[in-house]
């Protein structure tokens, strides 16, 4: 179990590492995810409707989700937008969980300062150590946008 931690956090910040270049936006996520309340959040694009969203939590463990956003389209012609996507969450504490998260959010991108605003729900389909669905993963997200997506 000790290299599959090590792997999956190896994994983790190479992908997170090569996703550098583009990255869009960066701030917090206020929520839950196994005891921890706040999380470091990042945006990555991957192009105009399809970007990665990260998050590496810590508290009594340490908490990472890499989602990848396939359908992220504005609200009308408002400056909201929705997305919607899935990938791998990973909490590193003992017992160690590894599962698959869904996210569905919304979010509003000021015109006149570069911040980000969201809410999101993701449920949790925990698959090792210990198999369980969590559905109440809310979180809060506030971001400093670098550049808007190409």
């Amino acid at each position: 179990m000790k290299y599959l931690k090590i792997l999956s956090l190896v994994l983790f910040f190479g992908l997170a590492a090569s996703l550098e270049s583009n990255a869009q936006e960066l701030g917090i996520r206020f929520g839950n995810f196994r005891g921890n309340n706040v999380a470091v959040d990042g945006v990555f694009s991957l192009g105009e409707f399809s970007r990665v969203h990260g998050d590496v939590s810590f508290g009594s463990g340490v908490g990472i989700d890499l989602l990848w956003n396939p359908i992220y389209r504005p609200v009308g012609s408002s400056e909201f937008n929705w997305y919607l996507g899935v990938g791998p969450s990973l909490y590193i504490d003992d017992p160690f969980y590894l599962g698959v998260a869904g996210e569905i959010g919304i979010e509003y991108a000021f015109t006149d300062v570069p911040i980000v605003i969201g809410a999101d729900w993701r449920p949790t389909f925990w698959i090792i150590e210990n198999t369980k669905f969590n559905a109440d993963i809310f979180g809060l997200n506030i971001r400093w946008r670098f550049s808007k997506v190409e």
